[in-house]
């Protein structure tokens, strides 16, 4: 007799097959390991830019040179941006817009009721912007415009609170500009331009092509006599315009998202 009881041969010979249909864990996971090396120098020598011809680059060049001039930008930019003096802290911010309005920055200083005969025209336009954007909720019953104008101006209450800009130097106020009364504003971004793309962008969906070009043209020279009168640097338009841009599409979105479910529920319901 053997120390332990011996299994008897039937079930000795299950045993051993069960162990020679499964490996151990350590073979499995090496042959994992295995497969997925094997699978990445695959994906690898399938890569996209190893397949480009010369006639792609010619394509890609004469048919998307847009992109193509972005990368050269990003190239320029990158040299300007790391070679570049940085403006030390003692001195005011750099501001390309304010030296091309010079001349009309002198003219509108030496010409208090000019400043403010431009100060009250472009209360005017932003009176405009708001009776549009009000009219197309109210009357026409279409509140796009007016939850993107709500959207654009509690961002900017937030951005303008979260970094407070010096205010530039030569500042000509005006009692006549907006908000009227000389009172304080948060320079960035600015409200004025981006409510103007708002509306325009609207006018653009129901087809008023040539009220939405005045207010394109319109906009542009609210953006310049900013611009010559300090009241706003020149990232605080450019920033504007996108911001416009931003909050027409994400009002757009909310829309689509309330009016989705909607739908479902009444083709559901019938």
């Amino acid at each position: 007799m053997n120390g332990g009881a011996a299994l008897p041969s039937g079930e000795a010979s299950a045993k051993r097959r069960r162990s020679s249909r499964h490996p151990s864990n350590g073979f499995k996971a090496a042959n994992g390991a295995m497969k997925s090396l094997n699978s990445s120098s695959t994906r690898c020598l399938d890569a996209s830019f190893l397949k480009w011809t010369v006639a792609d680059a010619v394509h890609v060049a004469t048919h998307h040179w847009m992109p193509c001039l972005f990368a050269f930008g990003l190239l320029f930019f990158m040299g300007v941006e790391y070679t570049l003096r940085m403006v030390p802290p003692s001195s005011p911010p750099f501001d390309l817009g304010f030296l091309a309005t010079r001349r009309l920055h002198a003219l509108l200083e030496s010409s208090p009721l000019l400043n403010t005969l431009c100060a009250a025209l472009n209360t005017v336009f932003v009176g405009m912007q708001t009776s549009y954007i009000l009219w197309t909720w109210l009357i026409e019953g279409r509140p796009r415009p007016t939850i993107s104008a709500l959207f654009m101006f509690t961002c900017r209450g937030i951005l303008g609170y979260s970094t407070q800009l010096p205010l530039p130097q030569g500042f000509l106020g005006s009692g006549a500009d907006f908000p009227v009364g000389n009172v304080s504003f948060f320079l960035f971004f600015s409200g004025h331009v981006a409510g103007s793309v708002i509306a325009s962008l609207d006018m653009r969906r129901m087809r008023r092509w040539e009220l939405a070009w005045t207010f394109d043209v319109l906009n542009v020279l609210q953006a310049v006599r900013l611009l010559a009168s300090r009241g706003h640097y020149t990232i605080d338009l450019a920033v504007g315009v996108g911001a416009g841009i931003l909050f027409d599409s994400l009002a757009g979105k909310y829309e689509d998202s309330k009016i989705k479910p909607l739908t479902t529920k009444h083709t559901f319901g019938l």
